[in-house]
């Protein structure tokens, strides 16, 4: 028995990553429509079919944009699929317009990557309370826009978020029809069940990317980033496995392919992003000289809350948040960092040993919590709690 593809196509968000996914959309040979916000945007895309946020790339005349989500929804059919790729803190209000102009049963993919700031929810969290009746996935992987939009081949993984295990591959399953539906020679979806692994390695990567970023910036080299890339991968699995997802996840598309796409490349807008503040640059003349949102600025704040909220430990998330967002000199904060207690790298020893690192002298201010941590010794004390 076949799986049947959706009939056609909305996406809702004209940003960079919206506009590169009505192009491959538009590949499938599917109809396409794309909601652009910006006014100028629209009226650019309307004149000479150029996104001033993707201007490599010449929207195909097929994709039918607009700047009226009742317009565009219109017919309302259920049979569409509706990709929302909007900023992380405009995806309630954004889903909150588009429940009234959905047909029952309309299915949408949340491919915003984030964490909202107020309530601490993931993206499928807060389109789940304000469309609780409509079918949802989350769509995340390594995916740069203009790669996408230029046709390189590109994999993601797409999560049904209420759906089992199970209906994963099932003739009727959400994530499948969404699969055969975007899937083309050169866009290849992969499936998971774990929406909340998928979405946390989305959210975290592009905080970790600043920290790569603010290295580059600084001068620092390949032993750096590697250091950062696979630490924070620590880090995103830490948190998948507080919030009950699965650690495994970390290490697909979305974990670990995301991240290190992420925090590899200028092409990267948190690298970028972080780049500018490690040669200098204020957060906030780097953020106002950006026509495009800088997601890991915003949700550095936004995930580490959620990280202390369920008790975990996130020294990397951290230290951005407080470069970024406290001002904290580059120096101090990377000094503090690579100064923190001593600790095993496997899991399930890195809570049970803690050493006090030989190099903690240098550290004007060090926390109360390393203080207790390296009292008693210089410096050569193991610290073994029950397992």
């Amino acid at each position: 028995m076949g799986i049947d593809p959706f009939e056609g196509i909305v996406v809702i968000g004209g940003g960079a990553w919206g506009t590169a996914l009505a192009i491959a959309a538009e590949r499938t040979g599917r109809p396409t429509r794309l909601w652009i916000r910006e006014r100028d945007a629209l009226e650019r895309v309307r004149q000479d079919r150029i996104n001033p946020f993707l201007p490599a790339h010449r929207l195909p005349e097929s994709i039918a944009a607009d700047d009226d989500l009742a317009r565009l929804l219109t017919p309302r059919r259920a049979t569409d699929l509706v990709l929302v790729v909007v900023p992380s803190q405009h995806l309630r209000s954004t889903v909150r317009r588009l429940a009234p102009l959905l047909a029952p049963g309309t299915p949408l993919v949340i491919c915003s990557k984030g964490i909202e700031r107020d309530s601490g929810l993931l993206m499928s969290q807060v389109a789940s309370a304000e469309l609780p009746r409509w079918p949802l996935a989350v769509l995340s992987g390594p995916s740069f826009a203009d790669e996408v939009a230029a046709g390189q081949p590109t994999a993601i993984t797409i999560a049904d978020v209420r759906g089992s295990q199970a209906e994963l591959a099932a003739p009727d399953g959400l994530a499948a029809r969404i699969a055969v539906t975007l899937g083309s020679a050169r866009f290849r979806p992969y499936l998971s069940d774990d929406a909340i692994g998928v979405e946390i390695g989305g959210a975290v990567k592009n905080v970790l990317a600043i920290a790569c970023g603010i290295a580059a910036g600084v001068g620092l080299g390949s032993n750096p980033r590697a250091a950062l890339i696979t630490r924070g991968l620590a880090e995103i699995k830490r948190l998948t496995a507080a919030l009950g997802g699965n650690p495994d996840t970390t290490t697909g598309l979305a974990g670990i392919g995301d991240l290190v796409l992420t925090c590899s490349s200028e092409q990267s807008r948190n690298f970028s992003f972080g780049k500018q503040l490690g040669t200098g640059v204020s957060a906030e003349r780097a953020l106002a000289n950006r026509l495009d949102v800088v997601e890991g600025a915003v949700n550095a704040r936004s995930v580490l809350a959620l990280a202390k909220r369920v008790g975990v430990e996130m020294p990397i998330c951290e230290t951005v948040d407080a470069i970024v967002h406290r001002g904290a000199p580059i120096d101090e904060a990377i000094e503090r960092l690579l100064t923190r207690p001593i600790r095993a790298e496997a899991t399930t020893l890195e809570d049970r040993i803690r050493l006090a690192h030989p190099a903690i002298a240098s550290v004007a201010d060090v926390s109360a919590t390393e203080q207790a941590a390296n009292s008693g010794s210089a410096g050569h004390r193991i610290q073994v709690t029950a397992p």
